[in-house]
């Protein structure tokens, strides 16, 4: 009881200050503690003699604090401080301690510098705490010590976009991502703190093996790429909706998205597969109109069906004029690029300045080149420039570098800027978009890009968007700037697809000869039941668009070809689908003075297009009939037989059911017979991507 009433006067009193003699001496002890301990370790490196810095400093300053004189006094002090912050540094650079510099940075702008610090205990001669067993020590080292402040790991907090974009794919500049730290970062979903970032940042930490390169490895999600696309055309009747309606298509980025997943291992999503696209690939050589007064000329040929012989195709090729060389007109095209840190890879950056070396060196002395780019900020890396002047273009593009987050709205409003800046009346004002993935800064919804788009549009400046690399690809978002934009989408996955897009193609690519391009096709009852558009699903129009010229579509280039196919239903096949109307046969039957001729129709073809910089619309009509068809599959045209074999090939990639029964083989046979001369290798190429998802398909 005694003991208790004397505890608690102890506990209500005021202790004794300590004397400037006692701190000097505790503060001495403790310093030749820390350096016997040090001397049993490994000498820290770029330190032969085992020394430590510390080790010097409390070499001067043991003796000179021990002296009466010097404790207490303001020289004390003056010594004091100045020698802490030097043991600190020291300590801290070296990587002796296990300081968390991140945390000191952040314990500073809090001003808790001032707090005081916990005395460690010295570690005895095993290297455990007094009075602990290895295990203990480990132990309590483990819950103290922050997982990610242990040797070779440093503390990182959250990081916003732009600097994990950063981060993601330049390990330079390190130090300033940890300087940009913002807040604590939360564990992703199942997996502990440790784990989720222990090796990305093993690049930024002391660390004795880092990681190829010097590039902070994170993981990017498979699942991030985007594809527009749609659900599948269905069947429709011909008695309830005689008539089809859709933009004309002359992008090919599917295809070579469906050949990179191929020749890389792998099926490609479905998603990806826009069968017109993977048709339209593929130069052919359709009957073209004989001069530029009607730009268009459609041929027409119905087959029997090789996946179905209840059914037949009904293949429409459309062919434009082809502006020669000669006569093209000028250029102004501004090169818009994508300099964001995704873009630090072999197949993008460096692959897409390849490709556009390959078209400045296409282009004409007069025209003009511009280039812009955008990684977080949009900026002018060359105003507008002949391209008499091409080592300074290409220079320009020589020079570009990734780096930051990808900001593409501003871009879009510089590239567009500099394209009317130099625009030229009666040329080919164009701005072409380079990029891998999302403008994930500033306006990056579909909408607000196609906004911006729309009404930039209208100054006569079209648009071709080039997409590179995989992981982050957003193919949506490029249709639909190309598809707004007046313009065309492809995919670049090798030098070869840029040669073929950039130079060999660059009339279709570059120079219009139409806009504004509607097909509409209208069956007739007597002689077709049902019918099926294959592809075009992201393409669809109502039928009051067709004759609307306020209604955008589809662009057409110089030379260039666009092929419909339609898998159609004869009356009275056993393939028909859907019943016969019950109320509708009155409305089905002949008129008493209707055309023999139009009643022996098959269809009717129109076709909508506008010239260049003209409002109004002009239309070309095709009638289908008997004249158009032939008996067997054989009999068609070489060129008909090869597209239908890609059309068979991307419908069973996008696993529409109508073709389930037709085998890879059974394509290949078909492309084989149809291959052609094959200037460029293409078909061969296909041909193999056939073999290709046929031994993939069966795994």
């Amino acid at each position: 009881m005694t003991v208790d009433k004397e505890l608690e006067k102890l506990s209500h009193s005021t202790p004794p200050a300590a004397t400037p003699e006692a701190r000097a001496r505790a503060l001495t002890a403790a310093m030749q503690a820390f350096d016997t301990a040090g001397n049993n370790a490994l000498a820290p490196q770029g330190n032969a003699k085992g020394w430590r810095q510390s080790s010097i400093i409390n070499w001067i300053w043991s003796p000179a604090m021990n002296k009466k004189f010097l404790a207490g006094s303001a020289l004390a002090t003056l010594l004091v401080i100045p020698a802490a912050g030097y043991l600190t540094i020291e300590l801290t650079r070296n990587g002796s301690s296990i300081v968390d510099q991140t945390e000191i940075a952040g314990n500073l702008s809090r001003g808790e510098a001032s707090k005081q610090p916990v005395a460690p205990q010295a570690p005895a001669e095993n290297g455990t705490l007094a009075g602990q067993s290895v295990a203990d020590t480990q132990a309590l080292q483990d819950k103290e010590t922050p997982a990610l402040a242990k040797p070779g790991v440093a503390r990182i907090s959250e990081f916003d976009a732009n600097d994990i974009a950063t981060l993601t794919n330049k390990s330079e500049g390190s130090a300033t991502a940890l300087g940009a730290a913002k807040r604590s970062a939360p564990a992703a979903p199942g997996i502990a703190p440790q784990q989720q970032l222990a090796e990305p940042m093993a690049a930024i930490a002391p660390s004795p093996a880092p990681p190829a390169e010097g590039r902070v490895q994170i993981q990017l999600d498979p699942n991030r790429e985007r594809f527009a696309n749609a659900a599948a055309n269905p069947i429709k009747s011909v008695a309830t909706d005689p008539v089809s309606t859709f933009s004309a298509d002359v992008d090919s980025a599917s295809y070579a998205f469906v050949r990179r997943s191929l020749t890389g291992g792998a099926m490609p999503d479905p998603q990806s597969v826009r069968v017109e696209e993977m048709i339209n690939y593929f130069p052919y050589d359709w009957p073209g109109p004989e001069n530029a007064a009607q730009p268009f000329k459609a041929t027409v040929t119905v087959m029997p069906t090789p996946w179905n012989h209840d059914t037949e195709l009904m293949h429409v090729a459309i062919k434009g004029y082809d502006i020669a060389p000669a006569t093209t007109p000028h250029a102004n095209l501004v090169f818009l690029i994508d300099v964001s840190g995704s873009m630090d890879e072999p197949d993008k950056l460096p692959l897409l300045k390849s490709a556009f070396r390959l078209l400045v060196n296409r282009l004409k002395a007069d025209d003009t080149v511009s280039i812009v780019t955008y990684a977080g900020n949009a900026g002018t890396v060359l105003s507008p420039t002949r391209v008499a002047e091409k080592s300074k273009i290409l220079s320009a593009i020589d020079k570009l570098e990734p780096g930051g987050s990808t900001g593409g709205a501003e871009g879009i409003e510089a590239a567009y800027d500099l394209a009317k800046q130099a625009f030229v009346k009666d040329g080919v004002n164009r701005v072409m978009l380079a990029t891998d993935g999302d403008f994930n800064v500033g306006p990056s919804s579909d909408e607000d890009l196609k906004r911006i788009i729309e009404e930039r549009r209208r100054d006569g400046i079209f648009l071709t968007v080039l997409g590179f690399g995989r992981g982050n690809l957003n193919d949506s978002l490029m249709q639909t700037l190309a598809q707004n934009g007046n313009g065309s989408a492809a995919y670049i996955d090798t030098l070869a697809e840029a040669q073929k897009t950039l130079v060999e193609e660059a009339g279709s690519t570059l120079f219009p000869i139409a806009s504004d391009v509607k097909f509409q096709v209208e069956f007739n009852p007597e002689r077709i039941a049902e019918y099926r558009l294959i592809g075009y699903e992201t393409r669809a129009l109502k039928r009051e668009d067709f004759n609307n010229d306020r209604v955008d579509a589809g662009d057409i280039g110089s030379g260039h070809s666009v092929t419909a196919i339609y898998e159609i239903t004869p009356k009275g096949s056993p393939a028909v689908m859907n019943d016969d109307l019950r109320y509708g046969a009155a409305n089905n039957a002949p008129a008493e003075n209707a055309d023999t001729a139009r009643q022996g129709e098959l269809a009717f073809v129109k076709m909508r297009y506008k010239r260049p910089g003209e409002d109004k619309s002009a239309l070309i009509t095709t009638p289908v009939n008997d004249s158009n068809a032939v008996a067997a599959v054989d009999a068609a045209p070489q060129d008909v037989r090869f597209s239908v074999a890609v059309a068979a090939f991307g419908q069973k990639l996008s696993r529409i059911a109508a073709v389930d029964s037709y085998s890879y083989q059974a394509i290949a046979d078909l492309a084989a017979a149809s291959r052609g001369a094959d200037t460029f290798g293409y078909r061969s190429d296909f041909l193999s991507l056939v073999r290709l998802a046929d031994g993939l398909s069966q795994r």
